[in-house]
């Protein structure tokens, strides 16, 4: 009894300290501009389940490279189709492998993590981002069966497993877990002439690299009121950053005007629910009427769902915080497209918990202040979900050893069946990582299906990018 009596109290005095620090998050300077200073650089949330996750993939990544996996040096490929269930040695199903692009001629020399894709409005070449380990690396897949590494651009500090991309505006909005890193900004269409002209031999006295070698990318800009940072959010309707993870903001959503993104600004703190691992923030035209027009961000802080209206980023306000049966670390999750529902991914569910089957959470979300977990869809495959994106009625799902795997996420069939969500059915994949079936932290870190073209980019953890084609 006194053992809960002393846990009681010591959540009430955290909670109350979180909302006495979100009270003074933001410091106004003379000018009545905006910076993260005083309690805003409040060294994060102390209680965040983070740091347990970061030494696990630390300890196994260790052991990757030990027994030299880490990377993996296979050779670039061209394209091969998937027949019979292989493309080139890789499992598939209804996806063809376009390309395939090594660490190596990434222009990097450790593990690859995120990733994000960018289409140029006065080219529409389409662009791969891939973070690695050491930096990040540009590639022109515009011609998906031959694409063109453009540039590579340093880590700002160290080297570090975790690095985050975003795009807003032409702009690349680059974060890392690596210290004192901040937020690297690089202009994409400078950065496309930049390197055509390196390549046709003009640019050396540019990149300062020889001739034959990766063009080296500075960045543009760089915003440092935060220094480590897990990962960017960007609402490209509203031109608002959310950084998520770092040691400000109580690790709750670091918000950054970057309307000029050559000048990002600091825009206020929401730090009531602490560690904030990932989110997605729309402009809210969902059932429920209420909150119409509103800036939502729907936050992955965990062990919840935590739904918090940022219209006002000096005053944002929690709709709703929602823990669910058998968390282990709340990841990341996508809306569907009317915003009655979203997919939710847990990190940690099928290595700490009874199935390691990768489980899909279906939530409904009809009210905002109300949501609730409704299904879960379980693989064939035992694997460690990480990240996941719906695009046009399916969902895109990174699935570490399991690879790229797309789900069908059907319309509801009548209203006896709404309650229990969409219905999700795997109608392809594609397993970059033949070299582990397990249910671990090795193979794809994460997947962009926003090309017009409807080419896939896919990032491996050990072995680089992945250039593929889905026949649905």
């Amino acid at each position: 009894t006194d053992t809960m009596a002393s846990a009681s109290a010591f959540v009430a005095f955290a909670t109350t300290l979180l909302l006495l620090v979100a009270s003074c998050m933001a410091s106004p300077v003379a000018n009545g501009t905006l910076h993260c200073t005083s309690d805003c650089q409040d060294g994060g949330d102390p209680l965040s389940k983070m740091t347990r996750v970061m030494e696990m993939k630390l300890r196994e990544h260790s052991k990757c490279v030990h027994d030299h996996v880490c990377p993996t040096l296979e050779p670039s490929l061209g394209a091969h189709p998937c027949v019979n269930g292989q493309a080139d040695g890789y499992e598939c199903n209804n996806v063809d492998l376009l390309s395939y692009v090594s660490i190596t001629d990434l222009g990097a020399r450790q593990d690859g993590n995120d990733i994000w894709g960018w289409t140029s409005p006065k080219s529409g070449r389409e662009v791969a981002i891939i973070g690695l380990m050491d930096g990040t690396s540009f590639v022109d897949v515009t011609t998906p069966h031959a694409p063109v590494v453009l540039g590579f651009m340093p880590t700002r500090t160290v080297a570090s497993i975790w690095r985050d991309i975003k795009v807003y505006a032409d702009h690349a909005f680059v974060v890392s877990e690596a210290r004192d890193h901040g937020m690297q900004v690089v202009d994409l269409e400078k950065l496309l002439r930049d390197a055509d002209a390196f390549r046709a031999g003009g640019a050396q006295a540019v990149s300062g690299a020889p001739a034959g070698a990766v063009f080296q990318v500075v960045a543009d800009a760089v915003y440092d009121e935060f220094g480590s940072s897990h990962n960017i959010v960007i609402n490209e309707e509203t031109a608002f950053a959310y950084s998520v993870g770092t040691k400000t903001c109580s690790a709750g959503l670091h918000m950054v005007d970057i309307s000029e993104p050559l000048k990002p600004a600091f825009a206020g703190c929401f730090s009531n629910d602490g560690y904030t691992h990932d989110a997605q923030c729309v402009i809210y035209r969902g059932p429920d009427s209420r909150f119409h027009g509103r800036e939502v961000c729907f936050n992955y802080n965990e062990d919840t769902l935590t739904i918090v209206d940022v219209h006002d980023k000096k005053a944002p306000k929690m709709l709703a915080r929602v823990p669910y049966q058998g968390s282990q670390y709340t990841h990341q999750g996508w809306l569907t497209a009317d915003e009655t529902h979203l997919l939710m991914n847990d990190e940690l569910d099928e290595q700490l918990g009874t199935n390691p089957h990768t489980r899909t959470m279906v939530w409904s979300v009809e009210k905002l202040d109300a949501p609730h977990l409704v299904n879960s869809f379980y693989s064939k495959k035992k694997a460690t979900d990480h990240n996941l994106y719906i695009h046009e009625g399916f969902a895109y799902e990174a699935n570490y050893a399991a690879g790229l795997r797309i789900l069908k996420v059907g319309q509801v069939a009548d209203a006896a069946a709404a309650a229990a969500g969409p219905v999700l059915e795997e109608v392809a994949f594609f397993d970059v990582c033949p070299d582990f079936d397990d249910v671990s932290f090795h193979g794809s870190w994460s997947v962009y299906p926003f090309f017009k073209s409807g080419t896939l980019i896919v990032s491996s953890i050990e072995r680089g990018l992945f250039v593929l084609k889905a026949n649905l």
